[in-house]
């Protein structure tokens, strides 16, 4: 529960919600007023926790007055954030697990309870990082006849985890066995839809058990990394607050956008903001549920589970305002990735953007969060769509219960979170507002030769014309002009078709690029049945084919009605795998091929996929277009591409009438309400049960019965780390730093990943050596990050990185100089001598040490190494913080003055003064053996990181609280 804390000063704005029930929470709309409205939404997401934790030491009520004032302080000043819940992926998530185990062993130790050591806050860790493709296989190419299969003969062996149930097929084209009805292209009534199961037969439509590459990778998997996943089995059982997400269930982002998130917490009857930081960088999926979220590095997400908060300088936001109508034959993806090219030509990286204005209604669930899901590639923050009345409606389908939804709206609408886009007077104020207008983004297709030559719709037809007119290049085909209006009669199955240039003979939705997202297959479906339904047909001649990326695809085309018509059509399931792009695609009938070789036609083949090479998917195909699958489905059913959807039909119904595209294209909301109503709440059902029932070998992990873990101590991935060797109950004054020697002098912009490396084990490293001794082959030694929990093989491979430029060196290499010997060794070895002699160490550096990505052992190892202090001409502000929280003092050169302009060599020994009253900033005198004095700046940067300091670090600190 959250109850207000003692001494919160905001006590006063606890109010019961009004909807009869007796649930709290802060209204922080009555802070401030006006300063309030006019906040971006994901700001007074910050505001609410910043209210709610207020302690008067992590977060003070000048942050939380400093959040309501974001308009003049944004930028300018660091706040603190407490999320709601932390989201680990399993090689990130083993070292944070390690240490809570070995924290519970060391207040055991020191006298107190270790049933306390707990996560501070709900942690998911997601076992999806594991897997290794081990065993793959292809679908079957060529396969003309899909469901062809002969049911006479004896099945192939299946799994011994589930039998499949026996069902007769439903109709499928050349089926041998008993059909309930005819799905051929041009005659008889529509086949049955198809049972709803999860996986099918590629081939029978029948449900089937989970395909054997995949059993067969996850036995693997299990076997490979079974003592991990016992540890975190056992993790989720004795620990508080902490679940597991097991192999076999999904990815980090996509469960937690699924399963995890929860949009409003009601923790024991107290309502607040969800929010969440994990360690992948596509966490801010979340954000289009409107959950605050992003990704951040191992050793933060830690501290939020230890209790602290996350610091960050109180971002700018961008309001991304959308406007206008997208075009009818724009899909989700054109509208996706026009709006990620805009932000990342808007230069929004390390700011948060806000998602506002009327066009943002039209975007679905599956939209917003593909958009925030596409962070990473514009460079900001999160990318924050506030709830509306789409999310709720989102939140019904999966299965939200209606009491938690009722409470929920009525919460979001009393804290002022709950959004109507449509309103301009809700509108909050932004740093700046990226202008985008959803009808300025025009479906493309790409041809007739290259990817990258993108073709709008509206000048498809001219764009042809013209490219049979060009010389023979990238684009042209030098089609002379007399020869242009050629047209070529070819008969087919006893009926005669003109052949001409622009004709498609080739159709094919497959199993890459689009294919991923619903909208855009459901798309093609629900045009496949509104074509069927005005009596528009493909000519029997085009070759058509669906591919779809997995079973689930097929799954929801079945169980939304629309797979018969888009059989009807002759885009019939044929197999999962490459075929069409990689040119495995069944020869075209002869007669086709011969008229288009007679008559020097450029005949076009039109696929959903991302390859379109000239003649790749046929010899005789010259014109290769890649398409959405809604205008694959479209042209082949024109019969060409040389055609303008604008002003020329698509067809001629039964009755004689022109049909156009435009008539017959599906609305977004058609899309949205189908997209919601069949795979939404399938695709959440599935999951809901396979994280209830769990799997077979999962279930069957056996662990120790222990609220203490039981450490093996032969085990080369799971090892009690040293790092609460010499704790005692109370921290020790202030210690100076006596005689140092320099471990390393470095230059400027050492990275994260020149201290730790995350890749494989070089044979001749340090690491390596203790692998062997532990009887390891090097085929076995894996890799820095999947042996992430035992810090034996990260302190060795601290500063293993083959491109580390030591100056004592003088070139790139895994060496230091041991002084006072001056024998050249690994960075280990050295380090473990001056440990033995009792000589603590110190790094020297230029500017910006530790910039890149956050990674947890980059402070973890050198502390392990004996290092007592960097002394850096400046920091990378985060990691700078990992040194802190490892008891690791940051000091600073003084401006202007850096290790060479001191006439430093590295070679001397440094004595640091550290006074008893240490304060953020305070300078500091440094002595070397030779005789020289210089001034540093003890980068500390508040009283709490201070307080870490003086503990020796954030585990210290917070075994100690628990005692």
């Amino acid at each position: 529960m959250e109850p207000a804390r003692p001494g919160n000063p905001f006590q006063s704005i606890i109010e019961l919600l009004d909807d009869g029930t007796e649930k709290k929470f802060y209204n922080v709309a009555k802070l401030g007023g006006t300063k309030y409205d006019i906040l971006p939404y994901s700001i007074r997401v910050l505001l609410e926790a910043a209210v709610r934790k207020c302690d008067g030491f992590l977060v003070k009520e000048e942050d939380v007055m400093n959040i309501l004032d974001w308009k003049i302080k944004q930028n300018n000043v660091e706040v603190p954030f407490y999320p709601a819940r932390v989201l680990l992926q399993d090689f990130t998530g083993i070292p944070a697990m390690v240490d809570f185990a070995a924290m519970r062993e060391t207040v055991k130790r020191l006298g107190g309870d270790p049933a306390k050591v707990d996560p501070a806050c709900p942690t998911a860790f997601t076992v999806d990082h594991s897997l290794q493709i081990d065993f793959s296989k292809c679908a079957i190419q060529n396969t003309p006849n899909p469901g062809g299969g002969d049911p006479q003969k004896p099945p192939a062996k299946l799994s011994p985890l589930k039998a499949p149930r026996k069902l007769s097929c439903r109709g499928q084209t050349s089926c041998k066995g008993p059909c309930d009805g005819e799905s051929s292209r041009n005659s008889g009534q529509l086949s049955v839809q198809i049972e709803n199961t999860p996986l099918l037969c590629p081939f029978h439509l029948q449900p089937v058990p989970e395909p054997e590459t995949v059993l067969k990778n996850q036995e693997v998997e299990f076997g490979r990394n079974r003592e991990r996943l016992q540890f975190f089995k056992w993790g989720s059982k004795y620990f508080k607050n902490v679940s597991v997400i097991p192999p076999g269930t999904g990815m980090a982002h996509q469960v937690n956008l699924e399963y995890l998130s929860r949009v409003v917490f009601d923790d024991e009857s107290f309502l607040y903001p969800d929010s969440v930081i994990g360690t992948d960088s596509h966490t801010t999926m979340v954000n289009g549920l409107g959950i605050l979220g992003w990704g951040m590095g191992g050793i933060e997400t830690e501290a939020v589970m230890l209790g602290m908060p996350v610091a960050l300088t109180l971002p700018e936001v961008v309001g991304c305002k959308l406007t206008g109508s997208a075009s009818l034959l724009a899909t989700s993806i054109d509208i996706v990735l026009s709006i990620t090219k805009q932000l990342r030509q808007a230069g929004v990286s390390g700011k948060f953007v806000e998602f506002f204005g009327p066009g943002v209604a039209q975007l679905s669930i599956g939209d917003r969060t593909t958009i925030a899901n596409m962070c990473p590639e514009y460079g900001a923050i999160l990318s924050f769509f506030p709830v509306d009345n789409v999310t709720l409606k989102h939140l019904k389908h999966t299965g939200f219960d209606e009491a938690k939804l009722k409470s929920m709206e009525a919460y979001l609408k009393t804290v002022k979170l709950l959004r109507n886009y449509q309103l301009s007077t809700e509108d909050p104020e932004y740093s700046q507002v990226v202008h985008i207008n959803l009808g300025s983004i025009t479906p493309h297709v790409s041809g007739p030769k290259r990817a990258q030559d993108r073709v709008a719709i509206t000048d498809m037809k001219s764009d042809f014309q013209a490219c049979l007119n060009e010389k023979v290049g990238f684009k042209g085909f030098q089609i002379p002009a007399e020869k242009q209006s050629d047209v070529v009669p070819v008969e087919y199955e006893g009926n005669e078709y003109k052949l001409t240039h622009g004709s498609v003979v080739i159709a094919a939705v497959i199993s890459c690029t689009n294919n991923c997202n619903p909208a855009v297959m459901l798309g093609a479906g629900l045009l496949a049945k509104k074509a069927v339904e005005a009596g528009l047909t493909v000519k029997p001649y085009i070759r058509t084919s669906l591919l779809p990326g997995s079973g689930m695809v097929t799954h929801y085309l079945s169980s939304s009605g629309v797979l018969p018509y888009l059989n009807k059509l002759g885009f019939e399931v044929i197999g999962y795998g490459c075929s069409t792009c990689v040119g495995n695609t069944s020869p075209l009938p002869e007669a086709i091929q011969n008229a288009i070789v007679q008559g020097d036609l450029v005949a076009c083949g039109v696929l959903s996929g991302n390859k379109n090479f000239e003649g790749r998917l046929c010899s005789c195909i010259r014109a290769n277009y890649l398409a959405s699958p809604p205008l694959v489905v479209a042209y082949a059913i024109a019969g060409t591409v040389n055609i303008d959807f604008q002003t020329e039909p698509l067809g001629i119904g039964p009755d004689g009438k022109s049909i156009f595209l435009y008539e017959i294209w599906p609305t977004r909301e058609e899309l949205q309400q189908v997209e919601e109503e069949f795979v939404i709440t399938s695709m959440f059902k599935e999951l809901k049960e396979k994280m209830e029932k769990g799997n077979k070998r999962w279930n069957s992990l056996e662990i120790p019965e222990l609220d203490l873990f039981t450490w093996d101590w032969k085990s080369t991935y799971i090892r009690y780390p040293s790092f609460f060797d010499k704790i005692a109950k109370d921290p020790l004054p202030v210690q100076s730093i006596e005689n140092a020697h320099v471990l390393l002098y470095l230059g400027d912009c050492v990275t994260t990943d020149h201290i730790s490396p995350a890749g494989s084990i070089s044979r001749g490293s340090a690491a390596a050596r203790y692998l062997a001794d532990k009887g390891l082959t090097p085929r076995e030694f894996n890799s820095y990050g999947a042996r992430r929990g035992n810090d034996a093989v990260m302190t060795r491979g601290t500063f293993a990185n083959i491109k580390l430029l030591n100056k004592f060196i003088g070139k790139p290499a895994p060496k230091t100089i041991c002084f006072p010997k001056g024998v050249m060794m690994d960075v280990f070895d050295a380090a473990e001598f001056y440990q033995k002699e009792n000589i603590p160490v110190i790094i020297l550096a230029g500017k910006k040490y530790g910039q890149g990505s956050s990674r947890d052992w980059a402070a973890k190892g050198p502390f392990l190494l004996g290092v007592k202090a960097v002394i850096a001409e400046s920091y990378e502000k985060i990691h700078k913080g990992h040194l802190i929280g490892m008891g690791i003092a940051p000091l600073q050169f003084l401006p202007g003055e850096n290790a060479s302009v001191l006439g430093l060599t590295g070679r001397e020994q440094y004595s640091i003064t550290f006074p008893q009253k240490l304060s953020p900033g305070i300078a500091l005198d440094v002595k070397t053996n030779t005789g020289k004095v210089f001034r540093v700046v003890a980068a500390f940067d508040s009283d709490v990181d201070l307080t870490l300091y003086k503990h020796g670090g954030i585990l210290n600190y917070v075994v100690r609280r628990l005692l």
